[in-house]
């Protein structure tokens, strides 16, 4: 990193099962590291094992935003109740709430067998997996509240496992290597988004039956039961990953008031004693960096379905293109992070990330335009993906390693209250002013994010202890 970045916390607990990292090799000229040493640590293990986590915390996502918004709007249910069903996502909005409880609380019998961090993403996985079978076994169309408890349960366990990947993924190599792990991670997790989006609706499509009519329940049950069989995919990393070392725990039974001090209150108090007054700032810029995404991607696939795209369409051009440009985005953000600094890239992504909504503005007065949509979604995962390696880095730049997962949690919480909040009126907003309006509008809200990256780029914080 750049001496603009935030100073990152060390990492005193090492790589994962003690194998480091090759450490990348600096250009005498100009003391930063080479090109190609910056390339070999995407082929590293560890680099490897975080992009099948990410494809397992990302495949949730979708199966209760998109997806399930497409579903939902060709099931005939209105694009306010879509929007105001948005908010079983505010589950990662108030992940820090439990957090302390995933970060040092060991899972009885299970915690003895996989570790602390492995046991936790063990049990989230398994939640998902249950909770998105019951969702496929629901037809929104006779009773919608199953369908939500549901959608809910899959939320809470995937913001659970986000928690206790978050953390595993800081305690598993050093700070100079979080930004490829990063990256890694970020394109496991899009490229699960991307599944779970456009597979899907290939699987739906794929599984109806021809002259049955548009809305058929059975193809969305074939889609994501698929689905639910996909999360496999993290189970059987977690089996065959190590555990990664990680600070002392003080047990509850010898010292509860210590042991709940540690916990719940301590994660908090250090973050504010590190950063002080700076707090503030870096508080504000996490909490609306990604507005702009969120409260536009709750009315994109009510959107696609009213402009008369197929699901056929929109799988084909978010499969090929957005797997293209997400892959492009996350390991250019990752790489350039490493070369550049993550404030710089961070500043890139936040004008990218709002520049796309306004395409999104162009692309509704298009009509039906299979080519606009390409070049709106190709622009529009590369944006992204840029963006999110960026400030993932910039997150875990943040945080202390002693309370990686509470920190991290309370970090991405943040990011994600404001946004999804504002997001559950989205549907309101389409119905009153319509899709050009709304997309321009929630371009808009990335403008303030410019600014507090260019204050927090001025400011040099201190590292954790």
């Amino acid at each position: 990193m750049s001496d603009k970045t935030v100073n990152s916390p060390p990492n005193p607990g090492g790589p994962v099962a003690g194998v480091a990292p090759a450490q990348a090799a600096e250009s005498p000229a100009t003391g930063k590291p080479a090109w190609r040493d910056v390339w070999r640590v995407y082929t590293e293990l560890a680099t490897l094992r975080m992009l099948a986590l990410g494809f397992s915390a990302g495949l949730p996502l979708l199966l209760v935003f998109g997806t399930l918004s497409f579903w939902l709007r060709e099931a005939g249910i209105d694009r306010t109740t879509i929007g105001y069903l948005s908010w079983v996502g505010l589950a990662y909005g108030f992940k820090w709430v439990w957090a302390p409880l995933v970060d040092r609380m060991p899972i009885p019998l299970l915690g003895r067998w996989l570790g602390r961090r492995r046991s936790w993403l063990l049990v989230s996985q398994l939640t998902i997996i249950a909770a998105l079978v019951g969702l496929a076994l629901t037809d929104p169309r006779l009773a919608l509240t199953p369908a939500v408890w549901c959608a809910l349960a899959v939320a809470f366990g995937s913001a659970t496992q986000d928690v206790a990947l978050d953390a595993y993924r800081i305690e598993s190599a050093d700070v100079r290597h979080q930004a490829a792990l990063a990256a890694a991670y970020q394109t496991g997790y899009r490229l699960a988004m991307i599944w779970a989006g456009a597979g899907a609706l290939w699987i739906a499509a794929r599984a109806e039956v021809a002259g049955a009519g548009t809305y058929q329940q059975a193809a969305w049950q074939v889609a994501y039961l698929t689905m639910a069989a996909s999360m496999l995919l993290g189970v059987a990393t977690v089996l065959l990953s190590p555990e990664p070392p990680a600070p002392r725990v003080i047990p509850p039974s010898r010292n509860a008031a210590e042991w709940l001090k540690g916990a719940l209150v301590e994660p908090f108090a250090d973050f504010l004693r590190r950063y002080g007054k700076q707090a503030l700032l870096i508080l504000s810029l996490i909490a609306i960096y990604r507005i702009s995404d969120v409260v536009m991607g709750i009315m994109a696939n009510p959107f696609y379905v009213d402009m008369g795209y197929t699901k056929d369409e929109v799988a084909a051009v978010t499969k090929i293109y957005g797997v293209i440009m997400t892959l492009a985005g996350a390991f250019v953000g990752g790489a350039l992070a490493m070369r550049f600094g993550v404030m710089r890239v961070l500043m890139l992504g936040a004008v990218l990330s709002a520049a796309s909504n306004l395409l999104f503005a162009w692309l509704a007065s298009r009509g039906h335009d299979v080519g606009a949509l390409i070049f709106v979604i190709a622009a529009d995962n590369l944006s992204s993906g840029i963006a999110s390696a960026a400030f993932i880095a910039y997150l875990s730049s943040l945080t202390n390693v002693n309370y990686s997962a509470t920190q991290y949690a309370l970090f991405s919480s943040i990011m994600l209250l404001l946004p999804k909040f504002l997001a559950g009126y989205s549907g309101k907003y389409v119905d009153a002013f319509g899709y050009s309006n709304f997309f321009t509008a929630s371009a808009l809200l990335g403008v303030p994010v410019l600014l507090l990256v260019a204050l927090a780029s001025r400011r040099k914080v201190p590292a954790a202890q």
